[in-house]
């Protein structure tokens, strides 16, 4: 029996849930063309930080001046920073050149700070063609003086302006740390997001002993941050009429079945291509459709949301009972 694979996802209609996430592996046209031979529905480009815009902008107009205090011409040689293409054209560059060779959406991806600096650069991966927009909510609240009031708030309001902004669906990829997520998630569908990715993994900063320094360094998932998305997939499914990716811990097809199960339109991956190549999007495909054999489904879509929330035999086994139960499973003896 053959299984039908098509999912939609923030609109679009993908030939397979499973979707490569933003990651290195998003730089190189190469691999995400292997990435789509191997089945993936759709590709999630790396963000385009506007950080990086501005360093680029700031760097070049230092260049541009260089020697301005030795040769009276050199004030007057080159042109001012906002005559050139700077910042985000090789980005866009890139985007164009994906949306080209690529028979499956692009969704674009975008980590701002400042109002002005989403909606910009959000019209600009509209106009390059991407099929989508993710933006990558990337942020830790360490000031004192903020609010989680004042974070949503803030976040709400960047989101309204993006989607008013662009024509193309805006996915929200979000953090797990906020006090009252799924109402949140309500609030951000109200301000126009089309879907919710779930969730983003934060930088974790470690210590270098012997040089006494900070080190940053990304740190691949592992199968063990699936429980977190997918408790939340399981719980906003039913409660919210918008697109679900989930991502983190996407390691096997059994992950990429328990995403589809919970209620999540695609299952992003990232580490597992960065550890094992762009082909095990194959991989990652067959488990699925071996598992909803296995189990009697046809279909993504029969498949999709079966053991969320609303759908599973135990709804509560997603909330406070189920944590209780778990720990009292435990006796000291036992250990």
């Amino acid at each position: 029996m053959t299984v039908d694979l098509r999912t939609t996802y923030l609109g679009l209609d993908l030939s397979c849930p499973v979707v490569p996430s933003a990651s290195p592996i998003g730089r190189n046209l190469d691999l995400l063309r292997r990435a789509v031979a191997a089945g993936a529905g759709a590709v999630v480009l790396p963000s385009l930080f506007e950080e990086q815009v501005r360093d680029d902008a700031v760097e070049l107009q230092r260049l541009l001046h260089q020697g301005a205090g030795t040769f009276v011409e050199a004030a007057t040689y080159f042109p001012e920073v906002g005559e050139y293409r700077t910042g985000p054209t090789p980005y866009l560059r890139h985007l164009e050149a994906a949306v080209e060779a690529l028979e499956v959406p692009v969704i674009a991806s975008l980590n701002g700070t400042s109002p002005g600096g989403w909606t910009r650069y959000a019209r600009a991966q509209q106009d390059a063609g991407a099929s989508a927009i993710e933006l990558n909510t990337y942020s830790v609240a360490a000031d004192p003086s903020d609010t989680s009031a004042d974070l949503e708030r803030r976040l709400l309001e960047l989101v309204a302006e993006v989607c008013a902004a662009v024509s193309v669906p805006v996915a929200v990829k979000l953090s797990p740390s906020y006090t009252a997520l799924a109402h949140l998630a309500q609030q951000l569908v109200a301000a126009g997001a089309s879907g919710l990715v779930l969730f983003n993994r934060f930088l974790q900063p470690d210590i270098d002993l012997d040089a006494l320094d900070i080190v940053d360094e990304a740190h691949l998932s592992h199968p063990g941050d699936l429980l977190t998305p997918l408790r939340w997939c399981a719980l906003l499914r039913p409660r919210l009429d918008c697109s679900l990716a989930l991502t983190s811990g996407v390691h096997d097809g059994d992950a990429v079945t328990k995403a589809i199960l919970v209620g999540a339109d695609v299952a992003m991956s990232a580490s597992a291509l960065l550890r094992h190549g762009p082909e095990y999007v194959g991989v990652l495909r067959e488990g699925l459709e071996h598992r909803l054999t296995e189990h009697g489904y046809v279909s993504v879509a029969q498949a999709r949301g079966a053991l969320s929330a609303g759908n599973a035999p135990d709804p509560d086994a997603f909330e406070r009972t189920h944590y209780v139960q778990a720990l009292t499973r435990y006796r000291a003896d036992d250990l």
